[in-house]
């Protein structure tokens, strides 16, 4: 059976792998406050937050309003708040006040003004300060059922977790695919990657790298992998984030029939987003290679192009193909593994 205790072992093992997070509580509620824009209109709520150019405020007759910094004329708080400035200096339960392009966070004391221009976060999160992790991801499944003159069972399940904090981040990637066709088994796959980044200069950082995956109907028993990167973010604004990472590896492959191999392998991995959409949807292609340094003519590349976009709360469904070729395909197994799929998720 498709749903066999066996083969949802790695559900299994990627669910438990989500149990354990630190999750940090806010400090303190935001304050309420005051904005004056430039054009004199005059909003009163509570300063939500502001981040990457943009205040967010919450108000009784609107609900949440997001306004870009360079059209407020005014900002002030009732109460205290939090701020992080572009230099990673942080001015902790402090009234603010923003006026005439100058950022107060004390305005009886002319020492503590900044330009509007150094202001980076107002109510960070606490792992901002340097306050545990962030945990956010997305679980999503892709199920297919038929029954009449054929009968197939589809399941393609996938795990995305992240832990991050100022100074590291941990991630998590788990995936899988399990087919059947009036009976007999089409498909058994499955990939657990683990990194753990450390953050140097922005927007560069370094980690590690451990990989296995098994694919039985490509004669793959498991392939192992392990070793360092180094990585940077080129771009992170919504309309274009670019990230790129290469490392090399230590690869071990175990074969079902064929011969058993190990060998060095550089390797990069490549994300690239953007919503250039618009209505919270999402472009997003991603890149995984490994060349072996034995023989170069040995390379894999999983390769995914998808459009995600949001359902009800926190679901969201994403269309993708993703292609995975492997030069060194054992006779009788295709270089080329195309797949199209619709997969439905929650995201946190």
């Amino acid at each position: 059976m498709l749903f066999s205790s066996k083969r949802l072992r790695p559900v299994l093992l990627l669910l438990g792998a989500v149990v354990c997070s630190n999750v940090a509580l806010a400090d303190s509620p935001p304050a309420s406050g005051e904005v004056v824009l430039k054009d004199g209109s005059r909003i009163l709520g509570t300063i939500v937050d502001a981040r990457d150019g943009v205040v967010t405020v919450e108000t009784d007759f609107a609900g949440t309003i997001s306004i870009e910094l360079d059209k407020i004329q005014s900002l002030s708080t009732s109460g205290p708040a939090t701020v992080i400035l572009e230099d990673q200096t942080i001015v902790e339960n402090q009234p603010l006040k923003i006026e005439n392009q100058q950022l107060a966070v004390n305005s009886t004391d002319p020492a503590k003004n900044y330009s509007i221009e150094s202001l980076s976060v107002i109510n960070p999160e606490p792992w901002e300060l340097g306050r545990g992790y962030k945990w956010f991801g997305e679980l999503s499944f892709a199920l297919v059922m038929e029954r009449g003159n054929s009968e197939s069972d589809e399941l393609d399940y996938r795990l995305e977790s992240t832990w991050r904090s100022v100074q590291d981040r941990y991630r998590l990637l788990a995936r899988g695919e399990n087919d059947e066709v009036n009976g007999e088994k089409s498909a058994d796959n499955w990939l657990l990657r683990g990194k753990w980044d450390y953050f140097l200069d922005d927007p560069n950082y370094w980690g590690l790298l451990a990989q296995v995956e098994q694919d039985e109907f490509s004669d793959l028993d498991l392939r192992w992998l392990a070793g360092p990167f180094i990585g940077r973010q080129f771009f992170d604004e919504p309309l274009f984030t670019l990230a790129g990472e290469f490392g090399v590896a230590y690869v071990t492959e175990e074969y079902i029939v064929a011969e058993d191999d190990d060998y060095g392998a550089a390797n990069w991995d490549i994300n690239v987003t953007s919503d250039l959409l618009g209505g919270d949807s999402q472009l997003y292609a991603h890149q995984f290679g490994l060349w072996s340094l034995d023989d170069p003519s040995d390379v894999v590349i999983d390769t995914t192009l998808g459009l995600g976009f949001p359902l009800l709360f926190n679901f969201q469904a994403a269309a993708e193909i993703l292609w995975e070729y492997d030069s060194g395909a054992v006779d009788g197994v295709d270089e080329l593994d195309q797949t199209y799929r619709v997969r439905i998720g929650y995201s946190w």
